[in-house]
């Protein structure tokens, strides 16, 4: 565990040297935050949400782009230093998903710069196509599960593994999907989503050093420093934030990291303010599509304490206070016999 953490501490000190250029560098090839007329997936305006983030028109975005950099490069260069006996296909699932996510989180980033100047500015792609597009890459990561590395079960917690065979595949790829939309709703408020993930992934490496597998824990711990260093620049103001580049890498790696070590039910619970978060969305799309009602006065949730009149600091403290109880309970579902 004392190798992990150095490694931990080596990620935050490199992301840490870098990141101060690297925002100024954002800065000069101008990939900041534009201001907003947005939709929801109706067509439908949101003005609640253009307003609260009026004042935030500016700020750079993207920093998911250094935490990919930075994670991935000493992610192999440990391998050579550790000499660590990894099955290769273990290490494309963690680094394809990090980076194949990414780079279609890049792709939506740099899409809503050329597109601002239209009626709706910054919007990416569809969200059909965006969905779709996430499915594909998903399903690398799922079958190499299935077939490669010999994943066909789920532990449920008073059962034990149950195989599920072929049918491991579209569960895998329902996680990885889900976790990397949910983690997109979530970053929403500055240092929300990254503080949360810290929080995840603290709990994960426990999870991971308990199951000896040094490989995912060495990922792990690369990917909480690189975290550490950017909630820094993240937190109430933030100068800086993750972009879709961000979101969507760090949502389906969470999802990788639940996969490989099978406890995908306290993954479920360990990222519990994740799914409220998209739950509180889902509800609202399916309240507009079927029963042409909202059923929240805004969503996702942190939107509606924030116009029930909390402040973003509030809000955002109070989440990584949830985020810790259901880290908690969590870790207990994962240890107990």
């Amino acid at each position: 565990m004392a190798q992990l953490l150095g490694f931990t501490l080596l990620s935050l000190f490199i992301t840490l040297v870098l990141i101060v250029p690297f925002i100024d560098f954002l800065y000069k090839i101008k990939l900041r935050r534009q201001e907003q007329h947005t939709v929801d997936l109706f067509n439908k305006p949101t003005p609640f949400f253009d307003k609260f983030n009026a004042w935030k028109v500016g700020t750079p975005f993207g920093g998911g782009i250094l935490i990919i950099v930075v994670v991935s490069a000493l992610f192999l260069w440990s391998f050579g230093v550790l000499n660590l006996s990894i099955s290769v296909w273990e290490l494309f699932v963690i680094l394809f998903t990090f980076i194949s996510f990414g780079a279609l989180g890049l792709y939506d980033d740099i899409k809503k710069l050329v597109n601002n100047g239209e009626k709706h500015g910054f919007f990416g792609l569809r969200f059909r196509y965006k969905f779709l597009l996430q499915c594909v890459l998903a399903l690398v990561p799922a079958i190499i599960l299935f077939q490669n590395l010999g994943y066909n079960f789920l532990f449920i917690r008073g059962i034990g593994l149950t195989d599920i065979g072929l049918l491991y595949i579209p569960f895998a790829v329902f996680v990885i999907v889900s976790f990397t939309n949910a983690f997109n709703i979530a970053d929403g408020l500055d240092g929300l989503a990254s503080g949360l993930l810290l929080i995840s992934l603290v709990s994960f490496l426990a999870i991971s050093y308990t199951n000896v597998d040094k490989g995912l824990g060495l990922f792990i711990s690369l990917l909480m420093g690189s975290v550490m260093a950017f909630l820094y620049f993240n937190v109430y103001k933030a100068r800086l934030w993750l972009g879709d580049v961000g979101s969507m890498a760090l949502g389906a790696s969470l999802a990788i990291i639940g996969l490989l070590t099978g406890k995908t039910l306290a993954m479920a619970v360990i990222g519990g303010v994740f799914v409220l978060e998209a739950g509180s969305s889902l509800l609202q799309l399916i309240g507009k599509k079927y029963f042409n009602r909202k059923i929240f006065p805004v969503a996702p949730m942190h939107l509606y304490f924030l116009k029930r009149g909390w402040s973003e600091p509030k809000t955002v403290t109070r989440a990584w206070w949830l985020g810790l109880v259901f880290a908690i309970l969590g870790l207990y579902l994962a240890f107990i016999k």
